[in-house]
């Protein structure tokens, strides 16, 4: 039986798997929107609300981290005990509070408490969108699906830095209009997820089915999958730390750096900085088919990605002129994060265990987000006591080399050790 048959015969949408990827590729938009729209317009927020330090700044999306890490771990088990949709929804009320006491802040400390509210409800998105997308979407169509939904980011992050860079900085627009705008965009998109996204019967129902039907594993696959803090888990973890922490620090600070030691000016620091996000795009939709057509070489391209990164992250402070800085911030976001996210996160669904992927998805992401905690806040003391952010650069690419190294060691060793058992058994 076919499985649009066997998916209409027995009342699923067949279609459901595709809304899935629309709605969560414009989840991720509204979210990047809220995390990037405020950087460039740090000068405009301390004109309301008095003048700080770059580390105190710097705080803001440092606390917003804090939450949303702090988040990852328990709303992955509340995902997997009550439903994707029980979990998502009640975190997004909690971002419009936020946004709306952000709005309305006439001190930095109401910013903080805020940011803080924000962090907890957009911690329920991780592990509701993942286990969703992995119990949905077809195994052949997961890397590129994936793609597509992260794709959000990437407009969400673009939209978020112009926005601000033209409507503030350029059109004079009070700062407080552009979050007030964010909070009409959450409302739409909370009435969305509780239209489309089915109950938490529908993926068991789906699960349920034969594997010829839906998204079960190959058996190559299958036999991979293995604990939540195994080597190779682990070994993601590590990877997944160093790839958020260039990448934090770049979304946070790239801003300022272009503005306070480039010289950018106005609209044009918005449009740069938005550079990384526009190349994502092509980036992560042809390296994440490619990993789907080559299944078995994904820890060789996550690795080739991650090294090209480090090398752009120091190409942009030591490019000699800004022509060859905004082509390595093209270069860099068509091979870095959003590049290596989709591949990353179907290496973890093929080796997290597959009776709990809302708890995998939260751990991996929990690692991932602990150094946007670090380097925004990080950034900023380097920059308040050398008065430039260069060193944050080469720190980010330093820990980007190292975590890769570490990938690489832990899954070779392991080839080797299946390699092994596999000419015992022969």
């Amino acid at each position: 039986m076919s499985k649009s048959k066997l998916a209409s015969g027995s009342g699923l949408d067949p279609l459901y798997w595709k809304k899935i990827v629309v709605v969560l590729c414009l989840g991720w938009a509204v979210i990047w929107i809220y995390r990037t729209i405020l950087t460039p317009i740090f000068p405009e927020i301390q004109a309301t609300i008095g003048a700080h330090s770059n580390a105190e700044m710097g705080l803001i999306a440092s606390f917003y981290f804090f939450a949303y890490t702090g988040m990852q771990i328990p709303s992955g088990i509340l995902v997997d005990k009550f439903g994707k949709k029980v979990v998502l929804i009640p975190g997004f009320c909690l971002f419009i509070i936020a946004t709306l006491l952000i709005g309305n802040a006439t001190s930095l400390t109401m910013v903080y408490v805020g940011s803080l509210l924000a962090g907890m409800g957009c911690g329920s998105y991780y592990g509701s969108a993942y286990s969703l997308s992995s119990e949905n979407i077809p195994l052949e169509r997961r890397g590129l699906a994936t793609a597509i939904i992260n794709s959000g980011s990437a407009l969400g992050m673009a939209i978020g830095l112009i926005a601000s860079s033209l409507l503030v900085k350029s059109m004079g627009m009070n700062w407080q209009l552009t979050i007030f705008m964010i909070t009409a965009l959450l409302v739409i998109m909370t009435l969305v997820f509780a239209v489309v996204i089915k109950g938490g019967s529908y993926s068991r129902h789906l699960a349920s089915q034969p594997a010829s039907t839906a998204t079960a594993a190959a058996p190559e696959e299958a036999e991979e999958a293995s604990g939540l803090f195994s080597l190779r888990m682990i070994s993601a973890y590590v990877m997944y730390f160093a790839t958020c922490y260039g990448y934090y620090m770049i979304v946070t600070w790239l801003p300022s750096f272009l503005q306070q030691e480039r010289g950018f000016e106005g609209v044009a620091i918005g449009f740069s900085s938005a550079l990384v996000a526009f190349a994502s795009v092509p980036g992560a939709l042809f390296f994440s088919r490619m990993s789907d057509r080559f299944r078995t070489k994904k820890v060789q391209l996550i690795i080739f990605l991650e090294l090209c990164a480090a090398v752009m992250l120091v190409c942009t402070v030591i490019s000699p002129d800004s022509t060859t800085l905004l082509i390595s911030l093209i270069l860099y976001g068509l091979l870095g994060k959003l590049a290596v996210d989709p591949i990353m996160i179907s290496f973890v669904a093929d080796n997290a265990p597959k009776k709990g992927y809302g708890t995998s998805f939260g751990v991996f992401n929990f690692f991932g987000m602990s150094s946007s905690v670090i380097a925004p806040f990080l950034t900023g003391v380097i920059s308040d006591n050398t008065g430039s952010k260069v060193m944050g650069f080469y720190i980010s690419a330093g820990i980007l080399v190292v975590g890769t190294i570490i990938f690489f060691i832990v899954n070779v060793m392991m080839k080797q050790k299946r390699n092994r058992q596999t000419a015992a058994q022969a």
